[in-house]
């Protein structure tokens, strides 16, 4: 239970730092793929918080809403990924033209 809530803190403060770099950043391919990372961090926690209210409580509405909370998360880590990983090469290349000049 404590590595649960440890985890939920972490990715909550994973959210928040790639927020904070998304908000400084003046390239706009990085700030799409540190939207993305946020976006994973988000879902993350999300789905673990709904996790650890399974083990809090054990009513049937508590068992819908976490799943619903489990099953949102999921699914918005899952496309934080794929836009992860479609914004990457783009993002490499960005920082690389970047750096030449």
């Amino acid at each position: 239970m404590p590595l649960l809530v440890m985890l939920i803190v972490i990715s909550f403060a994973m959210y928040v730092f790639y927020k904070m770099k998304y908000v400084r950043s003046s390239r706009p391919i990085e700030k799409k793929w540190l939207s993305t990372k946020s976006s994973i961090a988000l879902g993350l926690f999300v789905a673990l918080f709904g996790l650890n209210q399974l083990f809090l409580f054990q009513t049937t509405i508590t068992y819908i809403i976490s799943g619903l909370f489990i099953l949102l998360g999921a699914l918005n880590a899952f496309s934080g990924y794929k836009a992860y990983k479609h914004y990457l090469p783009f993002a490499i290349q960005e920082a690389d033209e970047a750096n030449s000049h």
